[in-house]
């Protein structure tokens, strides 16, 4: 039977296994480099690891954690923003919708990458999150970038998909449902559980539940900045 508990704390397992090549790490705590993304994670809700965290975050800067519930931070930190968004996992390999073939995105599209996901906020995106994973889009015949999504968090069993967005001029043509079906199908494929993170009120969610997609758990996201 499948352990899912890593996935309560996915952030600090992806820094301390498949990710720790880009981890920043002190003691109880772990993060990626600013330009890769703001995402951190700790070991445990204490002190000491909130501590270790201020270490790694300088004056001013945001970081996002995952955890399966409210929290608390000690003096010194603030909370920007804190909300409960949904996980849910994919453990048989959808079907993948007839389309024509998708590009590997690589550095050199990160412009347009970087363009693309200012335009439509699917979540946080800096101009080395591309080093996260696999990325994969779909470009206009006039060379725009129309659609893309990739991996994130990569953890022993388990591999996120997430950047899902299309740009609005392109919406309706099934981009997002079959980037979705075959990175989900990749991951699954290579012996990896897929997953990802999706606001509770997102359309979305519908599509992924057809791909195969379950709720696990609701995650709450937090943003906080050391005062």
């Amino acid at each position: 039977m499948t352990d899912f508990s890593p996935l309560d704390n996915p952030i600090w397992h992806a820094l301390t296994s498949a990710h720790g090549r880009l981890a920043r790490r002190r003691g109880l705590a772990a993060r990626y480099p600013g330009e890769v993304s703001p995402l951190a994670g700790l070991a445990e809700l204490t002190a000491q690891a909130f501590a270790d965290l201020r270490a790694l975050v300088e004056p001013g800067e945001r970081v996002a954690l995952f955890t399966t519930g409210p929290i608390e931070p000690p003096g010194g930190w603030e909370i920007l923003r804190a909300l409960y968004i949904d996980q849910m996992v994919c453990g048989t390999a959808p079907a993948v919708p007839a389309h024509e073939p998708f590009q590997p995105l690589g550095t050199d599209d990160v412009p347009d990458m970087l363009a693309l996901t200012a335009a439509t906020e699917p979540g946080p995106f800096g101009p080395r999150t591309i080093e996260m994973g696999r990325y994969l889009g779909v470009r206009s015949g006039d060379g725009r970038l129309a659609a893309m999504a990739g991996q994130r968090l990569a953890l022993d069993g388990f591999t996120e998909i997430s950047a899902v967005c299309t740009d609005p001029s392109f919406r309706g043509q099934g981009h997002a449902r079959a980037l979705v079906a075959t990175l989900a199908s990749q991951v699954i494929e290579g012996g990896k559980l897929a997953f990802l993170h999706v606001k509770t009120e997102n359309g979305a969610k519908v599509v992924y539940g057809k791909l195969g997609f379950e709720v696990r758990r609701p995650i709450q996201y937090t943003v906080l900045t050391p005062r």
